[in-house]
């Protein structure tokens, strides 16, 4: 009787979550927050990561021009992610202090504000895109074939690049004041448009049909979220008489997004210069099998990544409420959910790494490889985990500093040199490079949770 009640109460609160019910974050059960918060964030990841896996997926039939055209832009795509990241950041950092000032005013102005930014950001880097995308492709060393196929997709792509900010943003917007449900149903409207729309357009444009039934699909997720923007959320409302700038919010932004962009940009150029020497020391078939851990682990942690995404929105409402004591409660409890969890994947990465791999290949080598990796990978994750709660507590604190440094120390200043000389002098080769992996992010997580430890973030006026 017992079970039944309790999962009764469980479906009730998974309800809820889907729901996006207003809840005051900075009262009542902390447990309680972190689930209504982590349900949707999770779904709202795993979502973003469809839109990659169904545009590869319709564009491979096309052949390996349209797939090298696919990867190579969305390399350049990257850095308008990192730009988008770092906007959604600072959003969700001071929108969240301001809603736990009980100042939705405020945060509605602040929204606005960061709303400006992305506009004139976007703006910018969407006429360069529409002008210098088949450049972008030949500095990236496509070859002519890879150009003149894939210039259009590429054009359409980094032209329209103020839709990945505005969507990233506006996410942001609503992670900071609470109401997550929205962000995750705008991406589920922008993936399922994207699914319906892309073998259409590719059936009847080509390559460049992938790149708009994308569009389209994102762009109506942004009709979603205005929809809410404008009058249809009970925590942000934006009227037409807060339209303008204010440059000390803006400056604020500013200040909060900038670190925040370079987090994003250290850690993934990391990954990428470490996935180049695994392809210089392995050949072929070690690249696949990393790729394939890499893509695997990616899957795994996003209700990590889900739990602490919640975390940076607990922290800002409840500094701005005052309730440093809850603040700091709220990253305990979600360190320690993460860590059950990344403990519960370590076990089956540690020990079913092989049939894992064996879902996407059965080439030997390959699975050799990539079993390997997934296996050392493993042994980290439970760092990882508390890496996240702790990275996100200080951004969600408005720290964005900190983290950015952390990752600095930790990405270049120890995994990229150690996994050369673990792979190199050492004479451990592709072993040596993955190791550096788990070995770094352990590292970090140690850095991170000394910091939060120290406080410092405590005092940091957003």
């Amino acid at each position: 009787m017992s079970f039944i009640l309790n999962l009764k109460s469980f479906i009730q609160l998974f309800k809820q979550a889907l729901r996006g019910d207003l809840h005051d974050y900075t009262e009542g059960s902390i447990p309680k927050a972190v689930f209504l918060l982590s349900i949707p964030m999770i779904l709202e990841l795993s979502l973003e990561s469809v839109f990659a896996v169904v545009d590869i997926f319709f564009v491979s039939k096309l052949g390996p021009n349209a797939i090298a055209t696919v990867g190579l832009t969305e390399s350049v795509i990257t850095l308008i992610y990192s730009l988008a990241i770092g906007l959604s950041t600072a959003a969700t950092a001071v929108v969240a202090r301001r809603i736990g000032e009980k100042n939705p005013e405020a945060a509605s102005q602040t929204g606005v504000q960061a709303l400006i930014i992305a506009l004139i950001i976007s703006i910018i880097i969407s006429i360069l895109g529409l002008i210098f995308a088949g450049d972008l492709l030949r500095l990236m060393n496509a070859s002519d074939d890879v150009v003149k196929e894939g210039t259009p997709f590429a054009r359409i792509m980094l032209g329209t690049s103020f839709v990945i900010i505005l969507l990233f943003l506006i996410n942001g917007i609503f992670r900071g004041a609470g109401d997550a449900a929205i962000a995750m149903r705008s991406l589920w409207i922008a993936s399922a448009i994207n699914i319906i729309l892309c073998p259409i357009m590719i059936h009847f444009f080509g390559l460049k049909g992938a790149a708009i039934a994308t569009v389209i699909g994102r762009s109506t997720g942004i009709a979603y979220q205005c929809k809410y923007l404008f009058g249809g959320s009970e925590l942000i409302h934006i009227k037409k008489e807060i339209i303008q700038p204010v440059w000390s919010i803006i400056r604020n932004l500013i200040d909060v997004a900038w670190p925040a962009t370079f987090q994003f940009l250290i850690a993934s150029g990391s990954w990428i210069i470490i996935a180049r020497l695994i392809a210089d020391i392995g050949g072929t078939n070690a690249s696949a099998g990393y790729q394939i851990a890499i893509r695997s682990i990616v899957f795994f942690i996003l209700p990590a990544w889900g739990m602490s995404n919640a975390v940076a929105t607990l922290v800002g409402q409840n500094l701005g409420a005052g309730k440093i004591d809850r603040a700091i409660e709220s990253v305990n409890i979600t360190t320690k959910y993460n860590a059950i969890f990344m403990f519960m994947v370590m076990i089956l990465f540690v020990f079913f790494s092989e049939p894992i791999i064996q879902i996407f290949t059965d080439n030997p080598e390959i699975v050799s490889k990539g079993s390997e990796a997934l296996k050392i990978f493993g042994y980290g994750y439970v760092f990882y985990g508390i890496g996240m709660v702790m990275t996100q507590a200080l951004n969600g604190a408005g720290d964005t500093r900190t983290p950015t440094y952390i990752n600095l120390i930790c990405f270049w200043l120890i995994q990229i040199p150690l996994a050369y000389f673990l792979a190199g002098p050492l004479s451990l080769y592709y072993t040596g490079a993955a190791l550096a992996i788990p070995i770094s992010e352990s590292i970090l997580a140690l850095i991170a949770w000394y910091y939060f430890n120290k406080g410092n973030w405590k005092t940091i006026k957003v």
